[in-house]
């Protein structure tokens, strides 16, 4: 088709004509994904990628501080958010807040530590949830950290040992008597009546302890001794010197049972023993009234020692010689 500059010249009249009666219109902004919670910007700044991703309070027992969480609502209606904190000392200017719609509704809370606090790390969290269609749930966390002497302390309680056979189950408990938090490491060690039975050297535990906090864990035992008295015990160390030991017995086979056996077969030896030795004493032993079955001077039972006769004849001669007399 040739070209005709005089239609080419009229289109771009109509474009222009009309690009001036019709503004073009402004960029569509994102859709927003509903409400949010998050630490409120500093005084005279807006929000941005910068702000806090939580809220950092420190002080010494006795504090009172303060801070503002930010509810931003970027949709079309308004939003009623309810709030709650969780944690130590949290108290919240209001419980329930409706955020009109394309604007930011600022909370303000306190921390209040006690004066008798102790000194570590005590978390908090500040929730925000919300129903209807926009239901949602945010959550802030709250890391409030109380001044003073750090102190790290533990101790290793309750520990028994259960099974036999193949496998064999330890059970203790550890607790954060400390105001720090520890990642406690573990050593174990048992000895029977022969000699060490099971070395384990420290190795780390699946436990962050907070202060106060106390957990129960487990360490498994394969191929205990059958027939043994053990001695076990556990220790266990964390970072700033904290330590604690504890031990426990263990019988796989009571000994009771086995002593009272081995009183039994002493008992029936012994009586063996004396029957054998009663027994021999009676078949050394003379019968009354008769034969002695002695050595080859032996003599019939009746039978009057030698001299015996002698003397007696004496005795009469010396009766019949008195009575002549007489």
């Amino acid at each position: 088709m040739p070209f005709r500059p005089r239609t080419a010249l009229r289109g771009a009249a109509l474009a222009a004509a009309a690009g001036l009666l019709c503004p073009t219109p402004a960029a569509a902004a994102p859709a927003g994904p509903g409400w949010s919670a998050a630490p409120a910007p500093a005084a005279g700044t807006a929000s941005g990628p910068q702000d806090r991703p939580y809220f950092y309070l420190e002080g010494a027992p006795g504090t009172v501080m303060t801070d503002r969480l930010s509810l931003g609502n970027p949709t079309g209606r308004a939003v009623t958010v309810r709030l709650r904190g969780t944690g130590p000392w949290l108290a919240l200017a209001a419980r329930e807040v409706k955020v009109p719609p394309r604007t930011r509704a600022s909370v303000p809370f306190t921390v209040t530590v006690p004066r008798d606090a102790a000194p570590g790390e005590h978390p908090g969290t500040l929730v925000a949830t919300s129903g209807g269609r926009d239901g949602r749930r945010a959550a802030v966390p709250v890391h409030l950290r109380v001044t003073g002497p750090r102190l790290s302390a533990l101790t290793v309680e309750n520990v028994t040992v259960s099974g036999q056979g193949s496998a064999a189950v330890i059970r203790y408990t550890l607790v954060n008597r400390g105001n720090t938090v520890l990642s406690p490491r573990l050593a174990l060690r048992a000895d029977g009546v022969f000699g060490p039975v099971l070395r384990r050297p420290a190795h780390s535990l699946p436990a962050r302890l907070r202060p106060g906090r106390r957990v129960d864990l487990t360490e498994s035992w394969p191929d205990p001794p059958a027939l043994d008295a053990v001695g076990v015990r556990l220790t266990v160390t964390a970072q700033g010197g904290a330590y604690g030991s504890a031990t426990a017995s263990y019988t796989p086979v009571g000994w009771g049972a086995v002593a009272g056996a081995a009183l039994v077969l002493v008992l029936v030896l012994v009586a063996g023993a004396g029957g054998l030795v009663a027994v021999r004493r009676r078949r050394r032993a003379p019968v009354k009234g008769g034969p002695v079955t002695g050595g080859p001077g032996g003599r019939a039972g009746g039978e009057r020692p030698p001299g015996t006769e002698k003397a007696e004849g004496t005795g009469q001669l010396a009766g019949s010689a008195s009575g002549a007399r007489a």
